[in-house]
């Protein structure tokens, strides 16, 4: 399938998932995304083991039809080379084709929650067991949002197998279900709104913020400490040229559903679970990857403003991520002290760039102490005013923050780029030329009119530490000049003109009604 054939399969998938969702489908987007990987993994070691029987000129030469004591003796084998194991009985093709019999609705539930526990067991005590551990616990083929009766929820169920099955993927065409899968997650972030936005990043927000980390930046270990479906790590597998599986992806993310989806993200995409470093909880408050290596980037849209423990936890500020500022960030938003957990965990040569909301920028007391430390320790290098209404439910102008550690300048940039988007529908959208000319101002470092400044640190602390892009780079203000006495000429002349018309009028309507008289 070329990409072009793909897209418009792709636009034609997510119209037939509104239609089958309506305005459930924030609810009930599990379902149909744990199916369509479920799908994945069935094709995945079907192709894998008909492969090796053509290399070994078996007679065996579709594994969905052979019978499951045949398979069972090379499940170990399996599981070491692609860490999972389904039997051909439970391919998910064999059990679409089985809901051809009705009877099936009175067993569907059970029948797939038994797939799911075998797929999740095939991996136990071997190194793929952290990656697929409670990978389909949000699959709840008992839930009230199904049916009120155990037929009405298999029936239900039923449908969104039968939607899955007769969608036209290519295991072969790189990334196809990967590519889906992240596109039906945008779907329903976008109807969702704020709900779904914190969880998501817009494709070309994810992808600037990923090329704007790789400037002048040699990138082996990335992290997200707010992952959400993993859009943000995973756009470096497409943008770096090197092998994809010499990278480590870490991230974390204290949503249970995100989580998992994080994970069946970075599966679909080929990474192999040796690379893959995906763990569940809070990240401030029980951050995972502390023992790690530090990272050579860190890209994270965390939400936004959420509340915190803050100083209500003794222990937080003589937490070494948050300790050298002296001071804690508000309970009431959360935003500064990710930041200081971002650039603690940052390697001496790497870049951070997150996302954040404009008033991390000039919020005063404890958020501007911390600000001050970030700027007298010269860790600041970018801040990137976005244009406004890019992230599903955040109508504001959001911020780019790119921090790095080892700087040999101290000025900081500051960037403009309000006005560099396209609308489309009821969003905001970078287009591939915006992205590049963000990206070329960043690299380029100049002072461009209205546009992009360097500024000293001297400048930034007599401004009391304020970093809004606002007060160092100036607005374009297109304002015509009016000459007031020409105006009154004109209007003059206009008014003599309309007498002048007016006195011929009544000549012309004058002489007319003489020469009817006569």
């Amino acid at each position: 399938m070329t990409t072009e054939t793909f897209l418009e399969f792709e636009k034609k998938a997510l119209k037939e998932v509104n239609e089958k969702f309506g305005d459930e489908g924030w609810d009930l987007k599990q379902y149909v995304l744990i199916l369509l990987f479920y799908r994945y993994l069935s094709e995945n070691i079907t192709r894998y083991i008909d492969s090796n029987q053509k290399k070994t000129n078996s007679d065996i030469n579709d594994y969905s039809l052979i019978d499951d004591e045949t398979a069972y003796p090379v499940q170990s084998d399996i599981v070491g080379e692609i860490g999972y194991f389904i039997p051909p009985s439970q391919l998910f093709a064999n059990l679409a084709k089985s809901l051809a019999n009705d009877a099936i609705l009175d067993s569907l539930n059970e029948i797939l929650s038994n797939i799911f526990n075998n797929i999740e067991n095939s991996t136990s005590g071997t190194p793929s067991e952290k990656n697929f551990r409670g990978l389909f616990a949000d699959f709840d083929v008992n839930s009230e949002m199904l049916g009120n009766t155990v037929k009405k929820r298999n029936t239900r169920i039923k449908e969104f197998i039968n939607l899955v099955s007769n969608w036209k993927l290519d295991l072969g065409s790189e990334h196809q279900y990967g590519q889906l899968f992240e596109s039906l997650i945008g779907n329903f972030a976008a109807k969702a709104g704020k709900k779904g936005g914190k969880f998501f990043t817009p494709k070309e927000v994810s992808e600037l913020m990923v090329a704007l980390s790789l400037i002048n930046n040699k990138v082996k270990r990335i992290y997200d400490p707010a992952c959400g479906s993993g859009s943000l790590l995973l756009k470096y597998s497409k943008m770096l040229d090197n092998d994809k599986t010499a990278i480590e992806y870490f991230g974390q993310d204290e949503n249970l559903t995100f989580y998992n989806f994080c994970r069946i993200n970075m599966l679909l995409h080929d990474v192999n679970f040796d690379f893959s470093f995906i763990e569940h909880g809070d990240t401030l408050e029980n951050p995972k990857h502390l023992d790690e290596v530090q990272f050579d980037a860190i890209v994270s849209n965390p939400e936004f403003s959420k509340k915190w423990k803050g100083k209500s936890n003794s222990l937080y500020i003589n937490d070494s991520r948050f300790s050298p500022a002296g001071v804690l960030a508000p309970e009431g938003r959360h935003d500064m002290a990710f930041i200081m957990h971002a650039l603690y965990l940052l390697n001496a040569n790497g870049a951070a760039v997150l996302a954040e909301h404009p008033g991390v920028m000039y919020r005063g007391k404890t958020e501007q102490k911390i600000r001050k430390y970030l700027i007298e320790n010269n860790y600041i290098d970018s801040v990137i005013q976005l244009p406004p209404d890019l992230f599903f439910g955040v109508p504001i102008a959001s911020n780019l923050l790119i921090l790095r550690k080892s700087r040999k300048i101290t000025d900081v940039f500051f960037v403009n780029v309000g006005s560099y988007f396209q609308r489309e529908g009821s969003k905001n959208k970078l287009t591939p030329a915006n992205v590049a000319d963000i990206l070329e101002i960043v690299r380029n470092r100049s002072d461009i009119d209205y546009v992009a400044c360097n500024v000293s640190q001297e400048t930034i602390r007599k401004n009391k530490y304020l970093l809004t892009v606002s007060s160092y780079v100036r607005d374009l203000q297109v304002r015509e000049e009016i000459d007031i006495k020409g105006l009154n000429s004109s209007i003059k002349e206009i008014v003599r003109n309309q007498n002048l018309l007016r006195n011929s009028i009544d000549l012309i309507v004058e002489e007319m009604e003489d020469a009817t008289s006569e």
